[in-house]
């Protein structure tokens, strides 16, 4: 195989997804915003719309640029700024509803890699099979775990 095919052949993706925040997020982000005009309006309404603007913009900035992206090919897996070679990859597990409330609480192990969320309760588990890492698993928020282990498990 050329060395063209080979890589976009290991190139290919297979799952991604983007942990964009939920629509509360973006209504705090407003809310905010608006909470500015208020605290500004006694020295100038247009001085509190334009800090609206500015805070506004800043925040949706900080989201967008925070918000960590899920990608699964056919030789790596990367979860936020994480990437491991799928080969040192084990058991996956999705856990939603209280079976995940556990696995980000009381069955947190304190060496796992975290992607998490809050707004996005459903997580997978991932065992990391490497002899040289000390990370156990990886657990990451998504929203849909069934999908993202079935890309995992092709």
């Amino acid at each position: 195989m050329s060395k063209a095919a080979e890589g976009s052949v290991q190139d290919t993706v297979i799952y991604s997804e983007r942990l964009w925040p939920s629509p509360w997020v973006w209504l705090l982000v407003l809310g905010a915003a608006a909470a500015s005009i208020v605290t500004f309006a006694p020295i100038d309404v247009l001085v509190g719309f334009a800090a609206a603007a500015v805070i506004a913009v800043v925040l949706v900035v900080l989201l967008v640029l925070s918000t960590p992206r899920i990608v699964v090919t056919p030789t790596t897996l990367t979860v936020g700024r994480a990437t491991i070679e799928r080969r040192y990859l084990g058991a996956v597990s999705a856990y939603t509803g209280d079976e995940a409330t556990e696995q980000r609480g009381t069955a947190l192990n304190g060496l796992a890699y975290l992607c998490i969320r809050g707004w996005i309760s459903p997580v997978v588990r991932i065992e990391v099979t490497d002899p040289e890492d000390r990370t156990p698993y990886w657990l990451a928020s998504t929203r849909r775990p069934e999908q993202f282990a079935a890309a995992l498990a092709h």
